[in-house]
């Protein structure tokens, strides 16, 4: 008699601890794994490059005066970024425009004097000579005001180089100078480039091109990001290099990708036929040192870790299981939940 009644105490102990953890585990989302057909890729690493990226360089000589805007700013086209002190400029013009005004009586002077010696020339007063010479210095006087206009607007074009303006909108990357250098022609001031338009830079080797083809379809994953994107266009450059055998590919990403900027390592996984794989959701896999894991759903709702070997990620969000679970087998899409019944489950 006391044996039947701690048989059926037992078992009711057993019932009530089972019963919970069957509604917890059928309570987690799985999904029942089953060969797929996917398109097959071929992965290849890159970096993303800014499609418009320019180094803004002084085009006039003279002392950095102010700088308006520093690394992380955001440039509009037509923006003032640096200015560099225009005195000089400022006298130069000033210069020139007296040479102008020097220039312009000059050929007043040679005008009537020609004219003069014209209307003397009529009355057979002076030789054709003397007609002659008048007549060339007034030329020169003509030549010497036409080149000292040019020198003038020069000036005026240099003296508006004294205000450095951005050629596109964009973020500022680098600045280069600070408020007080003295800068030349040429010498480099700040580094922009457009946010708007990124693209990722690839290099293919040559024996894969046929398998690629000239139209690829791209998925590009960011893994810093924890984000898949898809190409917007690609471009595979007509020309290889000679010393690695490879071909640079051009893959354009949608405009304004949030969180995208130029030096970030990307990977880009080019179709290249159909294969099937046995596929789980990224969020199904727990990664616990260097053991990878899913949790997959038994009899009566149990739940068991089994360690697992991956292949590449599918894009969408799913990765290729190349060893440790079989076909029909049901595994918990949330790992972390699956963790938390699971230790409930071992109580």
């Amino acid at each position: 008699m006391k044996i039947r009644m701690f048989l059926m105490l037992a078992a009711v102990l057993a019932a009530v601890g089972t019963v919970p953890a069957a509604r917890a585990a059928g309570a987690l989302a799985t999904v029942k794994v089953q060969y797929r057909e996917v398109p097959d890729t071929y992965s290849v690493e890159g970096v993303v490059e800014a499609t418009r990226q320019s180094t803004v360089s002084a085009q006039i000589s003279g002392r950095v005066k102010q700088i308006l805007f520093d690394v992380g700013d955001t440039v509009k086209k037509g923006q003032v970024i640096v200015r560099i002190d225009q005195r000089e400029a400022a006298q130069a013009l000033s210069g020139a425009q007296a040479q102008v005004m020097q220039a312009q009586a000059a050929l007043q002077e040679a005008k009537s004097n020609y004219e003069r010696s014209r209307q003397l020339f009529a009355q057979k007063f002076i030789s054709q000579s003397a007609l002659d010479k008048a007549q060339a210095d007034y030329q020169v006087a003509l030549a010497r005001a036409a080149a000292s206009e040019a020198g003038a607007g020069q000036s005026r074009i240099a003296k508006g180089y004294t205000d450095v303006i951005a050629p596109y909108s964009g973020l500022v990357a680098q600045r280069l100078v600070e408020v007080g250098e003295m800068v030349n022609v040429g010498t480099p001031l700040m580094v922009g480039f457009d946010p708007t338009q990124m693209r990722v830079i690839v290099s293919i080797p040559q024996y894969k091109l046929a398998a690629i083809g000239k139209h690829p379809d791209v998925s590009i994953e960011l893994p810093s990001l924890d984000r898949w994107t898809e190409a917007k266009s690609v471009t595979v450059q007509p020309i290889a290099d000679p010393r690695t055998h490879s071909t640079q590919v051009r893959i354009n990403l949608s405009a304004n990708e949030a969180g995208v900027y130029p030096g970030m390592f990307v990977r880009a996984y080019f179709t290249v036929g159909k294969t099937k794989k046995l596929l789980v959701p990224t969020s199904a896999v727990l990664h616990r040192g260097e053991v990878v894991a899913v949790y997959v759903v038994g009899d009566k709702g149990r739940l068991e870790l089994r360690q697992v070997r991956l292949g590449e990620p599918n894009g969408h969000n799913e990765i290729e299981v190349a060893a440790g679970l079989n076909p029909g087998e049901t595994v918990a899409v949330d790992a972390v939940k699956a963790g938390m019944v699971e230790a409930e489950q071992n109580k």
